[in-house]
């Protein structure tokens, strides 16, 4: 873990990377602000795309109230991005050369003249500001304040059944500010939450699976139920152990001692450290250390009930326990949102890197890239290049809907995966077999057929899609960098000629049917809250297996910090680092069985037996070389192997 404690040696280090910031390249994305004729900036993505003509419903009443953030650009957001991508680069003679969290905001956050400047600006337009951080400013006022601030009106517009209020046009700042605002944020009032005073409810309704299962792929064959593809299928396995996932991706005597990993979530499970302690204990992992698990959390909560508080605690808790489970001797932090908002995460993950908490930070939350305006895009983007300066890689679940054809209808990615400056992760479903052996990976994808009424075959067999890995082809952010010359161009061009981010960046285990088993404190029908464990997956368990696998990685390079990752990840491409993930690894169809019950909890109500084939993930394809489902891979044997200093 980094601190900021050499503030006598700062001068001196940060004069010696300015000639780097010069020379090196950028990634290529366009600037979140241009100067216009009217003497103003224009702050592009500010009006978002569902605020056309046509959907116009009139003024905004100038009364109504509005509370905005306005980011800091800081004072040299060029120079940020250029300098993330050398010390990111391994072929940059600035590789590894980070900065710490002090240096970074010495020379990359806002002056005191630009943020006095910017607040002489918001105040002079009538608007309050109530808040301040090194990264924004929040302010708050009536329409009319801020439409003379922001120089647009605020109109009313139909999204869907609802109404919501945007800038008529894109806002601006004055140039008089000369680039101090990078965006602003909250101008429209559509909600911007992410998938996963106010109190934290009690634990989500209990969830169980029913048996048989198999305890590793293929132990226990399902020969009582009708053939698929040709023959007799295994049940699914009762959920993996970390004894098994590390045996897969590759660990050998790496534990992640002496590094950091930093989760962020919404919310905070109230029953964390003990559900931590008890699965580790059930499972043969290491006992925690004291101190090896800590949270930060914020004061308050809010937006519980429509963030559905509750279901994050599941979530942290499986990224808490797939971490221990794959890096024993890691320290896990634990950094939770005051909601599932964008703001709320925002402040999150800037947590991390004021604060420098971590040199590995796993996300498994997200949204539709449709949902993701270009402000919010800057504003992310920023933290996430901040991150790099200092070391720090962030990684994030690519999603699990597939292509999202079948869940919004339109072909897209998840943000912010599609970031350029974030490891996107995607998901497989993954075969171990007896004494712990690697047999193969497919592309994440589910179908499922319901066994008939009279038990002798599959209704409609294969059956419909039921989830897959995120991936696909960006419609908003160039093709980085480190892309070129891997991804396939019929991917990168799919949206562009001029070529596209292409999701995920690499993949480990996420199929549900192949999962990880969790333990996790539950409420039972008769209102007690009992430790309890079931199996679950998604690319919310790839994020987290693979920021474990980089805590081992980490620890082979002496503790030296990989940052920014895909520059490295894409450089070791077709080597024996990575397992080469098809949809069809052994020459024939593949499917699990698997029973639930009917109630999620126990067999009163009957049980549900269906079978789920695996390596369908919508239109997305699991091929030899980079594919939009498992990217360059899984980690084979040589991927931590190959970060250890020779």
């Amino acid at each position: 873990m980094r601190s900021n404690r050499a503030k006598v040696r700062a001068g001196v280090s940060m004069a010696a990377t300015l000639p780097m910031l010069a020379g090196a390249l950028a990634l290529g994305i366009p600037a979140a602000h241009a100067a216009d004729n009217s003497g103003r900036d224009t702050l592009a993505g500010t009006r978002p795309a569902w605020a056309t003509a046509k959907a116009d419903k009139g003024a905004t009443v100038d009364a109504s109230q509005v509370t905005a953030r306005v980011y800091l650009a800081g004072r040299n957001a060029a120079g940020l991005a250029r300098y993330a991508k050398a010390v990111s680069d391994p072929t940059s003679a600035s590789y590894g050369k980070y900065l710490s969290a002090h240096q970074a905001q010495v020379l990359f956050g806002a002056t005191e003249a630009q943020v006095a400047a910017v607040r002489s600006w918001l105040t002079s337009a009538g608007l309050k500001v109530t808040g301040a951080t090194r990264h924004y400013l929040t302010v708050s006022g009536d329409v009319a304040a801020a439409e003379k601030a922001f120089g647009t009106q605020l109109h009313n517009y139909a999204k869907g059944s609802k109404t919501y209020r945007a800038p008529a046009k894109t806002a601006s700042a004055p140039d008089s500010l000369n680039g101090a605002v990078l965006t602003v944020t909250g101008l429209d009032n559509a909600p911007h939450v992410v998938r996963h005073s106010d109190q934290l409810p009690s634990p989500a309704a209990v969830f169980k699976n029913a048996g048989p299962f198999s305890s590793y792929y293929g132990s226990t064959t399902a020969s009582t139920l009708p053939d698929a593809y040709g023959g007799k299928v295994p049940y699914a396995v009762q959920g993996y152990t970390g004894k098994q996932l590390r045996a897969a991706y590759g660990a050998g005597g790496y534990t992640g001692k002496g590094v950091r990993v930093a989760i962020t979530d919404a919310y905070a499970s109230p029953t964390i450290a003990y559900d931590a302690a008890t699965y580790a204990k059930k499972h043969g992992d290491a006992a925690y250390a004291g101190g090896q698990l800590r949270q930060v959390l914020p004061k308050k909560y809010t937006n519980t009930e429509a963030c559905d508080a509750s279901g994050w605690y599941g979530e942290e808790t499986l990224d808490v326990e797939a971490v221990h489970a794959v890096a024993p001797a890691a320290n896990i932090t634990y950094v939770g949102a005051a909601s599932c908002g964008d703001d709320d995460l925002l402040d999150s993950l800037g947590k991390v890197v004021d604060k420098h908490l971590a040199d590995i930070v796993t996300n498994s939350w997200g949204d539709i890239e449709a949902n993701q305006t270009p402000d919010l895009a800057a504003a992310y983007d920023q933290v996430f290049q901040l991150g790099a300066v200092e070391g720090i890689g962030f990684y994030f679940s690519s999603g699990d809907n597939g292509d999202e054809v079948a869940n919004t209808g339109t072909k897209q990615v998840d943000t912010p995966a599609n970031s350029a400056w974030v490891t996107a992760v995607g998901g497989t479903s993954l075969a171990v077999g007896k004494n712990d052996t690697y047999l193969w990976e497919t592309g994440w994808g589910t179908e499922k057929a319901s066994l008939s009424t009279d038990g002798k075959s599959w209704t409609d067999f294969p059956g419909a899609f039921t989830s897959g890995a995120g991936g696909g082809t960006s419609r908003t952010v160039a093709e980085p960098f480190y892309q070129k010359g891997v991804v396939p161009n019929a991917l990168a061009t799919a949206n562009s000629a001029a070529g596209n981010r292409v999701v995920p960046d690499i993949a480990a285990i996420a199929d549900p049917n192949t999962g990880f088993k969790v333990g996790q404190t539950q409420t039972f029908p008769d209102g007690s809250e009992k430790y309890s464990e079931y199996r679950i997956g998604g690319t919310s368990l790839a994020s987290p297996v693979i920021a474990a696998v980089q805590a081992l990685a980490q620890q082979a390079r002496g503790g030296k910090a990989i940052g920014f990752a895909n520059p490295s990840i894409y450089a070791k491409y077709g080597t024996k680092a990575y397992h080469d993930v098809t949809d069809n690894p052994t020459g024939s169809g593949l499917a699990v069985a698997r029973v639930d019950y009917t109630n999620g909890y126990d067999a009163s109500e009957g049980l549900l037996t269906s079978v789920r084939t695996l390596g369908a993930d919508s239109s997305l394809k699991a091929v030899k070389g980079y594919d939009d489902v498992t990217g360059v891979g899984t980690p084979a044997g040589g991927y931590v192997e190959s970060y250890r200093r020779r």
